[in-house]
């Protein structure tokens, strides 16, 4: 199955809703973890999207209407003959092993990122959403340093007429604590911070999967790069509206 080309299922194309063929389509690379879940369950979802593939190393049942696989012939983006999208999404989070089915999908590694997006081009995407995983901090070492020197600006480069690359949420930090009062009270209240509110906790992958969603409905032509600041400050509130608000939209 290495060996073979690439191909998108036919299953996807038959169970497509009508009129299915006027929605510009999706191609999604790593959708895999809770967040590619997420955000898979919510762009096909919305309906928004033609027919949708989910990159894989092997053929598998989809359980989405409208949602097929397209099977990798080798792990080098570089060499592979072009698709047929109109937008893509590329995530990092890893497969969860325990899924069989997440297992025989394709999840890039951050140093792929340049050759995915440039074969993303090949193959007719002029809309892509990069999105970095929601919590890095539960990640390997290895694919944080990888995230960490993601070359974004070689992504940039090749043309995309929109572009988003959405950062891991995080909140702003406090200001720094000035006078030993301020650093006393500090730590007194760093004592209880295992009772933390709802609005302290980390953004859960389905507000992430919410602000790609919106972001790529209203996102003008151009480069657009949410802060892990924007993303945490959207899910706290109305996330079209926030959206709207950083984009300018």
């Amino acid at each position: 199955m290495r060996d073979a080309p690439l191909q998108a299922l036919q299953a996807a194309a038959r169970g497509a809703a009508p009129g299915s063929s006027l929605r510009p389509r999706l191609v999604i690379a790593g959708a895999t973890g809770v967040l590619g879940n997420e955000v898979l369950r919510r762009l096909v979802g919305l309906q928004q999207f033609g027919p949708t593939q989910v990159l894989a190393r092997e053929p598998i049942t989809a359980g989405l209407r409208g949602v097929g696989t397209t099977v990798v012939p080798h792990d080098d983006p570089a060499q592979w003959p072009p698709g047929a999208a109109e937008t893509g999404v590329v995530l990092f989070d890893p497969p969860r092993l325990f899924y069989d089915r997440e297992r025989a999908l394709w999840t890039p590694a951050p140093e792929q990122l340049p050759a995915l997006a440039q074969w993303m081009r090949r193959s007719g995407v002029s809309t892509l959403a990069v999105v970095l995983p929601h919590a890095q901090g539960r990640l390997p070492e290895s694919l944080k340093r990888g995230l960490a020197s993601l070359d974004e600006q070689a992504v940039a480069s090749q043309g995309f007429e929109r572009l988003l690359i959405v950062r891991s949420a995080q909140k702003p930090p406090p200001p720094p604590a000035s006078g030993w009062p301020s650093r006393l009270a500090h730590w007194m209240l760093s004592i209880f911070k295992y009772m933390v509110p709802s609005s302290e906790q980390p953004v859960r992958s389905i507000k992430v999967a919410e602000f790609v969603a919106a972001a790529l409905q209203v996102a003008p032509p151009g480069i657009h790069v949410a802060a892990p600041e924007t993303v945490w400050r959207a899910a706290q509130g109305d996330m079209r509206v926030a959206v709207r608000q950083w984009l300018g939209a």
